[in-house]
């Protein structure tokens, strides 16, 4: 095993699977970006430098395997069989579990697959997605190692005209054995094309990790269920003070006239770091629709790029964070608008509570050739209690005249007021403050589908009441998705309002 702290092009090979056999350009490339990776700090912006949370990651703790699991979680196998007749794919750490692609949209050409499947099956496809010119790999330190030293990933292509109706479910799960990953995605989606696509995000539960243990306790003496490893080594890793981390770097290329819904759900447990750089490539008239729901995890990370390029394209971020006891989340979302006439909207509402903390940090760039574009960024908290904090940084950096661009934020504390008049109307202190956190996220979810909706509801029920969080269609979710499927989706455009002339 190898710790981050110590990761470089000298060794970045014994992180990876075994038997990967990548082409020379892949291992090549890996070399060159890696070693930009040891020379950035954490956070590149002196600005956000004394905001980010990123100071509770420690490098000499996370540790990588290259070590494969055969192992599934009981919740997981759960998840596996309701997903599992929908185009989905299931991965746990770097290892593929299960791949689904419907016959009628294989034959029409829709993969799902891994990377390392993609670089042995359809390699000059992959190559130019793979290897970008236009990214500024110094801009991230974690951006260079989501780019160099992956260890696995998804990669979806969605071919021209193809419209999918039924949702492309992405599942993964850190393995539980207490090591990181670091996974490499891919989206492209064609010309004319339209889909969703809804991410899970994972890491095992403590009840997870004693099956795990118990399990490798019953193979063979000296056999582990992880290749490459004794039961010794397996046990002791778990016993050991590491921080198990999920680290992404996911492209989503969108060629003209293609539409993309790409929803996550960030469900990892509170003792889990999860950073992630998200960029949408955006070509003329396509449209990138980034839905988020962010619960789980010690860190959460985000940053979120959405580039402009083409005359006509749009990006809205929609972006709804619940954090309670000591998380902390760190949410970046920019518009880089390129192309004339290009809109963009972000909109993140955050609740947190006890001593959790929140950032949201945008930037609205509309270069010069982007005469007419429209952007508006907002960022929203509300506290619960007195040992909350939350903070907002958002920014305008305009090149040019003609466009309509503003930016907002507010962080305020919950209204005694409200919860005073609620209290009258006979309900308790905590039911109050769920209808007032309720009014607080519900202009958002209107823009939303009755299904994300359920999903989003059903994990912060669960979150709020203390139980896993875990998607799972029971009865609590029925009824929930009953109930949203009644509601009516918002056609309106929520942010047309805050708009002003520049």
């Amino acid at each position: 095993m190898i710790p981050l702290s110590l990761l470089s092009e000298n060794n970045i090979t014994e992180i990876l699977p075994e038997q990967n056999n990548e082409p020379e350009w892949v291992q090549s490339s890996r070399k060159s970006i890696i070693s930009k990776f040891t020379k950035l700090p954490s956070e590149v912006s002196p600005l956000y430098s004394k905001y980010t949370g990123l100071t509770v990651l420690e490098p000499s703790k996370v540790y990588f395997s290259n070590t494969q699991t055969s192992f599934v979680s009981d919740d997981l196998k759960i998840r596996l069989e309701e997903i599992k007749s929908s185009p989905s794919i299931l991965m746990v750490g770097s290892t593929a579990m299960h791949i689904f692609v419907p016959d009628e949209l294989s034959k029409k050409g829709l993969v799902i697959s891994t990377i390392q499947d993609a670089l042995k099956s359809q390699p000059e496809l992959i190559k130019k997605y793979l290897i970008d010119d236009s990214v500024n790999y110094e801009e991230d330190r974690y951006l260079t190692l989501g780019s160099s030293a992956f260890q696995s990933g998804f990669f979806i292509y969605i071919p021209r005209n193809m419209i999918i109706e039924d949702p492309i479910r992405v599942v993964y799960s850190l393995k539980g054995d207490s090591t990181s990953s670091i996974c490499r995605n891919i989206v492209v989606s064609e010309v004319g094309s339209k889909a969703t696509i809804v991410q899970e995000l994972y890491s095992a539960s403590l009840s997870s990790m004693y099956n795990l243990r118990n399990k490798l306790s019953h193979t063979r003496e000296g056999e582990s269920v992880v290749k490459g490893a004794t039961i010794d080594q397996d046990v002791n890793m778990m016993g050991k003070p590491f921080q198990e981390c999920y680290f992404e770097y996911l492209g989503c290329h969108l060629k003209p006239t293609a539409e993309l819904e790409f929803i996550t759900l960030q469900a990892m447990n509170s003792d889990s770091i999860c950073v992630s750089n998200r960029k949408a490539f955006v070509e003329k008239d396509a449209k990138i629709s980034w839905y988020s729901g962010m619960f789980g995890s010690l860190l959460s990370r985000f940053k979120t790029d959405s580039v402009m390029n083409g005359s006509g394209a749009q990006s809205e971020d929609v972006q709804i964070v619940f954090g309670t006891n000591n998380q902390l989340f760190d949410i970046s979302s920019n518009l880089d608008h390129s192309g004339f006439s290009t809109r963009g909207r972000v909109l993140v509402k955050s609740i947190v509570k006890d001593s959790a903390k929140s950032l949201f940090k945008g930037m609205i760039k509309i270069r010069k050739d982007a005469q007419t574009s429209e952007a508006y960024l907002a960022g929203h908290a509300i506290l619960l209690n007195k040992g909350a904090q939350a903070d907002a940084i958002p920014g305008l950096e305009i090149e040019t005249n003609e466009v309509k661009a503003t930016h907002s934020a507010s962080v305020s504390q919950i209204d005694e007021e409200q919860i005073f008049y609620l209290m009258c109307k006979g309900l308790d202190r905590e039911s109050a403050k769920r209808e007032i956190i309720n009014g607080f996220v519900e202009p958002l979810s209107r823009k939303m589908g009755p299904f994300i909706r359920a999903w989003i509801s059903y994990l912060f029920e669960n979150k709020w009441t203390g139980k896993p969080l875990l998607l799972k269609g029971d009865e609590v979710m029925e009824q929930i998705l009953e109930v949203e499927k009644s509601r009516y989706k918002e056609t309106a455009d929520i942010f047309e309002k805050h708009y002003k002339y520049r």
